[in-house]
């Protein structure tokens, strides 16, 4: 029963009692600090430990000595975020004769999913971009490098490429005039939403999957094969794999020994794998 529990009501038990609980506090005019970083964090630690109560893959929860330096590219990631989010709402003051376009007046929820298919259609982008580009490739290959996938994994990723995927999204929020509140509720589901896409957890969402992107799909995102990863690019929506061609599904997700890179050794530090991108010449 509690296997069943696990696997049917985790995500939305979990998550969408995470984005409830988002709305209800951004509704009551409650502080982003400390509260929204708390039930993220306090959300992504029951990922963690469902993993060890009922995994998709039991060997990915063995420790490939990649947990600590994993747990730094998280932290990191993070901080990034929250730092990219005051710097751009910060940038804003500094406009005011720039016009607000932003639905400012339409309820909060509303306000949050806007903010959300912003970001999400600007992730997308940069995404498939980092797939085409050799040099943002560099740069997002870190990402990919995991030979499991876990909770931690929405966090590794390089730092640049962390800016890159994040920067044309904030941009246009940041054009729009967007309430800041809205867009850091979303950016809030979306962790805790990065953790169950990667997470080494046999949960299912059914039909969901096609509109979500959850471990199911997002599993054959990071085949070892290159050819075969250049599907579900979306984070949380899978509309525009659908709209844009690149959306794939199948009966049997990826297991170990079937992700990773192919062709490419990563270092195992933190600093080695920062500098891995920049070839000494």
């Amino acid at each position: 029963m509690l296997r069943t529990l696990i696997r049917y009501g985790s995500y939305p038990l979990l998550a969408g009692g995470t984005a409830v609980l988002l709305m209800v506090l951004a509704a009551h005019g409650s502080a982003y600090w400390p509260l929204f970083p708390l039930v993220v964090a306090s959300a992504m630690a029951a990922v963690a430990l469902l993993e060890r109560l009922a995994p998709y893959e039991p060997e990915w929860n063995r420790d490939h000595g990649d947990t600590r330096v994993d747990a730094v590219h998280l932290l990191v990631s993070h901080a990034l975020l929250q730092a990219a989010v005051a710097l751009t709402f910060g940038l804003r003051q500094w406009l005011p004769s720039l016009p607000s376009l932003w639905p400012a007046s339409w309820p909060l929820w509303a306000q949050v999913l806007l903010a959300g298919a912003v970001m999400d259609l600007g992730l997308y982008t940069t995404h498939r971009l980092s797939h085409v580009s050799p040099a943002l490739w560099r740069l997002h290959a870190l990402h990919h490098s995991s030979l499991r996938l876990y909770w931690l994994n929405g966090g590794r990723r390089h730092p640049l490429s962390a800016l890159v995927l994040a920067a044309p999204g904030m941009t246009v929020l940041l054009m729009l005039g967007a309430t800041p509140i809205a867009v850091g509720a979303w950016l809030a589901f979306m962790s805790v939403h990065l953790a169950f896409q990667h997470a080494n957890l046999d949960y299912n969402v059914g039909p969901l999957r096609h509109v979500l992107g959850v471990a199911q799909t997002h599993r054959w995102h990071h085949k070892r094969e290159f050819e075969d990863a250049q599907v579900n690019f979306g984070e949380v929506w899978m509309l525009w794999d659908h709209l844009f061609g690149s959306y794939h599904d199948a009966p049997r997700s990826p297991r170990a020994g079937e992700v990773g890179l192919r062709d490419t050794a990563m270092p195992t530090g933190y600093w080695a794998q920062l500098r891995w991108p920049f070839p000494a010449r």
